[in-house]
């Protein structure tokens, strides 16, 4: 069996363990930039909200209501989520945890009995929420999207599960797949669920009753007998270790003004190229290939809302490097190429790609022994400013003003992560 724990409104609920005053009140968490809502609280779904929809349009909802907004804090919510995940890894060990996705982790139950599933389920439940303080809920089934339906079914109706789903028997999987929408199938797209219903598969039943060779002409080959297979209980999508080194690392913000200017530009890239570059570092690897890309801001104002033109350039290094100036002079010239005089620019974004390990990168025997030990130096202004934070040492390319930073309006305290910043209980 297999187990996926779901934090529930994973953000809003970061924010509501620290203001316990907004339990059971509508809660919304934005995208960068407070665009978009990309987190909502039960109680802001019931009032129409719109999940990813833009802030200024459900603006009128959210003042009439009295529903409280955050910026996101992804301070708070990566060390939240470690959290959660860490008390996962306790419980189970950490070979037997799949972390998914920042609110989700997959559990294998191969060592469970089976009469003592619904009572593990609802034990990791309670462990959760009493070791972190984050609701959860937590579905069980054979196969991995057979407990996605679940944790789905769990989610659905929270006061009658108690956010708590086991599909064990034969009765119970076909009962839930019948109760499952064919878009609200893991795995399944917009696209895909829009052609399945004019196959006349309007649920995730009806598509487990489809054959192998069915699936392969019309479900992506491979990939959806897999699918199928697994909603029909058959085990097809084995569980992962975690992703520890990335093998391409991007960094990107949308600005939080307009921008026209080019040092703007420039200084905006050389900040995400810092950040890049850090990050390399952290997993003790070298890029081989740096690329820079700038979003233009739509003109035409309609209600479509099309992301402008994106512009692109790439440069192949003679040397992977991890340091932090030797990517960033590429990375402006590139900036300097792109710019146009005229134009309207809301994002930009630095991808490092052609990562290898530093093991693998040799040094230069023609250069003094200082440069090569360069990345001495690059260590130091890391641990200073993961000790110090908000860029304590920055190349002066980077800028100091930094007008075009996202804007934040929102924003709650780093209540883990700054000594200065923690919450004070009176």
């Amino acid at each position: 069996m297999i187990a996926i724990v779901d934090c529930n409104s994973f953000y809003c609920s970061c924010e509501r363990l620290f203001r316990p005053d907004l339990e059971q009140k509508p809660v919304v968490v934005l995208s960068n930039n407070d665009g978009c809502i990309i987190s909502r609280s039960d109680e802001a779904k019931q009032l129409g909200v719109a999940m990813a929809g833009p802030y200024f349009k459900a603006k009128p909802i959210i003042e009439q209501n009295d529903v409280t907004v955050f910026s996101s804090n992804y301070n708070l919510y990566g060390d939240l989520s470690w959290r959660v995940m860490e008390t996962l890894r306790v419980m189970f060990g950490t070979e037997k945890v799949e972390v998914y996705s920042v609110d989700e982790a997959f559990i294998k139950l191969d060592t469970t009995p089976p009469t003592e599933i619904e009572n593990l389920a609802t034990q990791i439940k309670n462990t959760v929420e009493q070791w972190t303080g984050i609701k959860v809920s937590v579905g069980i089934a054979a196969t991995k999207v057979l407990a996605k339906v679940a944790n789905r079914l769990a989610k659905k109706n929270k006061q009658l599960t108690n956010c708590v789903a086991v599909i064990h028997t034969e009765t119970k999987r076909i009962e839930a797949l019948k109760k499952t929408n064919i878009d609200s199938v893991w795995g399944i797209g917009f696209s895909y669920a829009e052609k399945l219903k004019k196959h006349r598969i309007n649920t995730a039943y009806d598509l487990s009753l489809k054959d192998i060779v069915w699936c392969k002409k019309h479900l992506g080959g491979v990939v959806g007998v897999r699918l199928v297979q697994e909603l029909k209980g058959i085990p097809c999508i084995t569980m992962h270790d975690e992703l520890t080194d990335k093998k391409m690392i991007a960094t990107t913000r949308m600005f939080g003004e307009a921008v026209t200017d080019i040092e703007s530009i420039k200084e905006a890239v050389a900040t995400y190229t810092s950040r890049a570059a850090e990050k390399l570092r952290r997993q003790n690897c070298s890029a081989k290939t740096i690329g820079v890309f700038l979003v233009t801001k739509q003109q035409n104002h309609n209600a479509s809302f099309n992301r402008g033109a994106t512009i692109t350039s790439h440069t192949k290094l003679e040397v992977a490097t991890s340091l932090t100036h030797l990517l960033i002079k590429p990375a402006i010239a590139m900036a300097e190429r792109l710019f146009q005089q005229g134009t309207v620019y809301k994002k930009a974004g630095v991808m490092l790609s052609n990562i290898v390990n530093d093991t693998s990168v040799q040094g230069n025997l023609f250069v003094d022994e200082s440069t090569n030990k360069q990345r001495f130096l690059m260590d130091v202004i890391d641990n200073i400013n993961f000790s110090q934070r908000d860029d304590m040492l920055k190349y002066a390319a980077s800028g100091t003003t930094r007008n075009w930073k996202m804007q934040q309006l929102f924003h709650s305290p780093k209540y883990t992560s700054r000594w200065n910043e923690l919450c004070l209980v009176q």
